[in-house]
């Protein structure tokens, strides 16, 4: 089951026109200005590869080291693509327990959609008892689409797509954002590129990097590795 998000740690739909108004936009990449339709075939084979095709790979340790910052786990941070639509930089953060969230917005049409990333899967079974977006308490209609789901409820629509033990969901409004652009942007998730990924999260304070764990040098080599506190019969 996909858990509710921190509120603190996620920037509502409803609030980015005013925060990109006043703010100004952090972008981190934006492409051409996207057409109308309604989504066509099946299947969503290009999750988890970039467009970018030769771009460079970001540093395991060095995604590891700003998405941990975060409070993130780095295997759950996504991008996608979605010609004339930005990352809104204000609006990366962390979703539930360790997951990821951020949004994408057009300042042509104003148009937007979030992007989840949770753990857990999305099923048959469990589909329509799963909360579409943040939950609106309506009924959810699932639709099989390939590999991934399409699913409705309140206003809203997502492409939801599982990968290996978590889900990524890309949510909009149903009567703002046509449904092809969902769906193009599910396509196109994949973890970020070294480029991505800078403009993306911000550098790990100093100290965060380090993954190996720390020597002890009171800990005994052999037994069950507690400290050795004795300190003899005067003490």
């Amino acid at each position: 089951m996909i858990r509710a998000p921190r509120a603190v740690r996620v920037l509502p739909l409803l609030l980015l026109p005013l925060l990109l108004v006043s703010c100004g936009t952090e972008e981190a990449g934006a492409g051409a200005d996207t057409g109308t339709g309604t989504g066509t075939g099946t299947g969503t084979e290009g999750a988890d590869k970039g467009t970018g095709g030769s771009a460079d790979p970001a540093d395991p340790a060095e995604l590891a080291a700003r998405a941990q910052a975060l409070g993130i786990a780095p295997e759950l941070v996504y991008v996608t693509e979605a010609p004339g639509f930005a990352v809104a930089q204000q609006s990366v953060g962390v979703f539930g327990g360790d997951g990821f969230h951020t949004a994408y917005f057009s300042q042509k049409t104003h148009a937007q959609f979030e992007l989840f990333v949770d753990r857990g899967t999305l099923t048959a079974e469990n589909c329509q008892k799963t909360q579409v977006g943040q939950g609106s308490g309506e009924s959810v209609a699932c639709e099989r689409d390939g590999d991934a789901w399409y699913r409705k409820a309140g206003g809203q629509h997502e492409y939801a797509v599982p990968r290996d033990g978590h889900v990524i969901r890309l949510v909009g409004d149903a009567n703002r954002l046509d449904r092809a652009v969902l769906r193009k942007a599910a396509e196109a998730t994949h973890h970020p590129d070294a480029a991505e990924l800078s403009a993306l999260l911000p550098p790990a304070p100093d100290g965060t990097a380090a993954t190996e764990p720390v020597e002890r040098g009171d800990l005994p080599p052999v037994g069950d590795g507690a400290p050795n506190n004795e300190v003899g019969a005067s003490g």
